[in-house]
């Protein structure tokens, strides 16, 4: 077989062998997606797109999920963000007032679930109690995995599996300090102009 024949029977086998990868994988990303709802946060900065676990956190996922349903999120805004550490919002507005209308009960803490706050993941936010969680969440910007037990553990409860470089653009903003004891605010807000599940966006 000449070179040339060589060639084209090598790259034929790779397009094949791409095909067939292609149609191997295409029905676990769609179980994927039936296992793992979706939401997609679109925010001034750009999207980011979250998978949810409900099979390890499924208080925590109903929780944020009836928040996203509700249109709690939108208009809300990142008031927290440290790089190399974590962005968080869920719970202030702009002025950095706290939402109080369509604010739920506390939630029981399920960071015990085996998930760990590696960068990318999604966890929520609480006071010292580890069972005070509502709405408020933080996605990691590096890997935290000493949260996963620090003062009884933070939920992870889902990953960003789209617009990680939004994650990181956010998590470089400038930020200062504002009153109420309110630290590490980002100067130009980051608005979270809606969240919404992917099937209703």
């Amino acid at each position: 077989m000449q070179t040339g024949q060589l060639t084209s029977v090598v790259s034929l086998a790779l397009v094949l062998a791409l095909v067939l990868t292609a149609f191997a994988v295409a029905p676990a990303t769609a179980q994927e997606d039936e296992k793992h709802p979706i939401v997609i946060l679109d925010t001034s900065m750009g999207e980011i797109t979250i998978a949810l676990y409900p099979d390890k956190a499924p208080i925590t996922v109903a929780n944020f999920l009836k928040y996203v349903d509700d249109g709690f999120y939108d208009n809300l805004v990142f008031h927290r963000v440290i790089p190399g550490f974590m962005i968080q919002g869920g719970g202030m507005d702009e002025k950095m007032n706290e939402k109080k209308d369509g604010l739920r009960g506390r939630i029981k803490n399920e960071s015990s679930n085996g998930l760990s706050n590696a960068r990318g993941t999604i966890a929520m936010a609480r006071t010292s109690d580890p069972n005070s969680a509502t709405c408020q969440f933080f996605i990691n910007h590096a890997d935290n995995d000493r949260l996963d037990t620090y003062g009884g553990g933070y939920a992870v409860f889902g990953k960003v599996i789209g617009g990680m470089d939004v994650v990181d653009k956010i998590a470089k903003v400038e930020t200062t300090s504002k009153g109420g004891g309110h630290e590490n605010v980002p100067v130009q807000a980051v608005v979270i102009k809606s969240a919404k599940r992917k099937d209703k966006k």
